[in-house]
């Protein structure tokens, strides 16, 4: 059968990326003298030939590229906004290097030609994707079943195992059903096809394709046991640790010292996206900061006529996992805020500390107006340039505010830490400062360049509106 994931559609897709790559040459070639008629273009009223060489070279070398970036790895692209990103940063790589091929070799091939070829080919790429995503989507709906799974231990892992199954229907696979030795488990559960003796029957009577080990980490010791009985049954044996409670994000399987072993600390964002986010900070941020650059002299001068004390505040926040780093504002209260903080600090009924008062007698005539229009964290910039920061990412927050933090909010420190938030253009300081943290970890469980955007687009139009900023 023809599957999405199988090995057979990752090397048609690999043929067709090809394909298309060399159609889209040939119809940039053939668009061309209708390009023309453009007033930035040259005039080439007639198709001239391309290189038989380019034909061989372009789709090969977009190709090549494209599986560096494990585009044509479904597993690692089962969300549409992964296998997009991919394609998007493989696809411009591949674009620079066609570029420096042409620079190279061939400089007398038209500008207009090669940009219009790119344009072709992303848009052939990304189109006959989604498709491919349409399609299975629609086959598997009215398609038999691709896999039957097994999950042995019917506790919130297994659970939650089949929870993630039934949210992804496009993969084909259906939970037949579970083992469990708990009676009680049994008695109010009709999934629930018996204990863990009746594995060889089940397996026989279901015709099951994959076995899920969900086993709590004191059942433990009938893994091996079971392991043994399944390697003689022709069925697939996946374990789930009863572990990953204790990730501070998530947990993947790598080598240490030559070994398989369970990171509980692995990052939240895998290296590409963190590459991705780092440059759009570096170019975003750059860009922003020139243009804000007369706003903030401007701003500076207001602070110093209005009060005593420095233009900017700095002060030390807790960062990517746990970093300590200083952080740059404009001042927006009288240069003794520190010392009078008791004057607003408040505890609530589980003895959390919030101490972000929209009636603080520290906050100065100039700096009521930053905090309003959110200008006083223009000079965070100067963090996401340094690294510390990013354009978007859960707020950093006060080293006596993060000591309080109970194990599950340490999450929100698994990215790298923002100026702007899930939780600010959700609420803003209308929430208490412990009570956001579950914003933060939407964004860290969601992330995605796509998100960034969509936060950059909603924080605009919060700033504007000054919901929730004192």
């Amino acid at each position: 059968m023809f599957r999405r994931f199988s090995v057979n559609f990752a090397l048609f897709s690999m043929l067709f990326d090809a394909v298309l790559v060399g159609g889209a040459l040939f119809a940039a070639n053939c668009l061309r003298p209708w390009l023309s008629r453009l007033p930035f273009t040259a005039n080439l009223p007639h198709i001239t030939p391309i290189p038989a060489l380019l034909y061989v070279v372009f789709p090969l070398g977009w190709v090549v590229v494209l599986l560096l970036f494990s585009v044509y790895d479904g597993r690692k692209n089962l969300r549409v906004s992964d296998e997009l990103a991919a394609l998007s940063a493989g696809s411009t790589l591949a674009a620079i290097s066609m570029a420096g091929v042409l620079y190279l070799s061939f400089r007398d091939l038209s500008r207009v030609l090669f940009l219009t070829f790119i344009l072709i080919t992303y848009l052939a790429l990304i189109t006959w994707r989604l498709g491919a995503r349409l399609f299975f989507r629609i086959a598997n709906g009215k398609a038999t079943v691709q896999r039957k799974v097994l999950i042995i231990g019917a506790g919130p892992v297994g659970r939650q195992m089949e929870e993630q199954i039934a949210q992804k229907t496009f993969l084909g696979l259906e939970v037949i059903g579970f083992l469990d030795d708990d009676d009680n488990k049994r008695y109010l559960h009709n999934d629930i096809l018996g204990s863990l003796n009746d594995l060889r029957r089940v397996i026989g009577e279901k015709q099951v394709d994959d076995v899920v080990i969900a086993l709590p980490r004191r059942a433990y010791e009938k893994v091996n046991q079971l392991v043994a009985e399944l390697h003689n049954l022709p069925v697939k044996v996946w374990v789930i640790p009863d572990y990953f409670h204790l990730a501070l994000h998530k947990a993947v399987v790598e080598e240490f010292a030559g070994l398989p072993m369970l990171d509980l600390r692995a990052p939240a964002l895998n290296d590409y996206q963190r590459m991705v986010k780092r440059a759009f900070d570096l170019f975003a941020g750059t860009l922003l900061q020139i243009v804000a650059l007369p706003l903030m002299a401007v701003i500076a001068i207001a602070i110093k006529l209005d009060s005593p004390g420095p233009v900017i505040f700095k002060q030390l926040r807790v960062g990517e996992n746990g970093r300590l780093f200083w952080m740059y504002k404009f001042r927006s209260m009288v240069q003794d805020a520190d010392q009078r903080l008791g004057e607003v600090m408040r505890y609530d009924e589980n003895g959390k500390i919030f101490f972000k008062d929209r009636d603080d007698p520290r906050v100065t005539r100039v700096g009521r107006l930053l905090r309003r229009t959110s200008l006083d964290e223009l000079p965070n910039f100067f963090n996401v340039l340094k690294g510390e920061m990013s354009l978007v990412g859960p707020r950093p927050e006060l080293p006596l505010i993060v000591e309080q933090y109970e194990p599950w909010q340490l999450k929100r420190l698994a990215v790298p830490q923002g100026i702007t938030g899930w939780w600010q253009v959700n609420g803003r300081s209308d929430k208490p400062m412990h009570l956001h943290t579950e914003e933060d970890i939407y964004y860290v469980q969601h992330y995605s360049l796509l998100l960034d955007l969509q936060i950059i687009i909603k924080t605009v139009w919060v700033v504007l509106r000054g919901k929730g900023a004192y």
